[in-house]
């Protein structure tokens, strides 16, 4: 008689020990979690009105989150349970955090609106990120438009998101009408998240040998300013940003011209799980 159920066979035929796993291999999924931490952080520093601490751990919980893959790459620490928990960490960070700490602090003003905004937000986040994901496995696109992320990325989105808090933080008062404008703010950041628009992703940016010490001197500089003057560089930061879209549409516009392709990227198919 055949017993009801079947000894359980370890996955991948037993795997490495947790002993025989490097230090180096963990440490990308460390970030992760740490990221994770500053993420449900800002969450709950949010709801206990520290709103300034709060959008500290919401932008540190996208940097990290940002890192974990260059890190798992630059250690050659890949791998397949890395990527997804990424995967599943870059909602929680990019999306539902950025999301709930803007409307404790302003949109809930706004009352219903407000909180269909920052739905939509989080809504637009995953689905961005599923579409990255779709797009990371696909072969078959020219090499240079791997140059390019179609929409506005998740960091980028929650850097941009936030922008109604860097300016509260500067004086601007959290008023019922600042509340629609913010909602109307977010609604728009959403369209970007999921927009066919390329944005230059800077992945093959190569600098000249010449010019390596003032690109040094430049980022010590921003970063002296965004410690010293966090508010006011962050706002200048989201206004570049924004500018700095419309060249980059009319720079992939350009190079599609030159190799003779569509215009726009190659379609996805949003509902394939394949």
């Amino acid at each position: 008689m055949d017993k009801p159920f079947k000894r359980f066979e370890p996955h991948g035929q037993g795997g490495p020990r947790i002993r025989e796993i490097p230090l180096r291999l963990m440490f990308p999924n460390l970030v992760t979690v740490l990221a994770i931490c500053a993420g449900l952080s800002g969450i709950r520093f949010g709801f206990e009105g520290r709103f300034e601490t709060a959008t500290v751990m919401v932008l540190l919980a996208a940097f990290l989150d940002g890192i974990d893959g260059r890190l798992a790459r630059l250690l050659k620490a890949t791998s397949k349970f890395g990527a997804q928990m990424d995967s599943l960490a870059d909602i929680v960070n990019f999306g539902v955090a950025p999301a709930l700490v803007l409307y404790a602090y302003l949109l809930d003003r706004a009352g219903s609106p407000g909180w269909i905004a920052a739905l939509l937000f989080a809504i637009a986040c995953g689905m961005r990120l599923a579409r990255f994901n779709v797009l990371d496995e696909q072969k078959d696109r020219p090499a240079w438009q791997n140059e390019y992320f179609v929409g506005v990325p998740a960091p980028a989105g929650a850097m941009l998101v936030m922008l109604p808090l860097y300016l509260s933080f500067l004086g601007l008062q959290p008023t019922r009408p600042i509340a629609f404008a913010a909602t109307a703010f977010t609604v728009l950041v959403a369209f970007l998240l999921v927009s066919r628009l390329p944005v230059y992703s800077g992945k093959s940016l190569k600098i000249p040998g010449d010019r390596v010490l003032l690109v040094i001197l430049a980022v010590a500089l921003y970063i002296l300013l965004l410690v010293s003057y966090p508010w006011y560089t962050l706002t200048a930061s989201v206004v570049a940003y924004l500018i700095f879209l419309p060249f980059s549409v009319l720079a992939y516009s350009r190079r599609a011209k030159k190799e003779g392709e569509a215009i726009l990227p190659p379609d996805v198919d949003e509902g394939s799980r394949d």
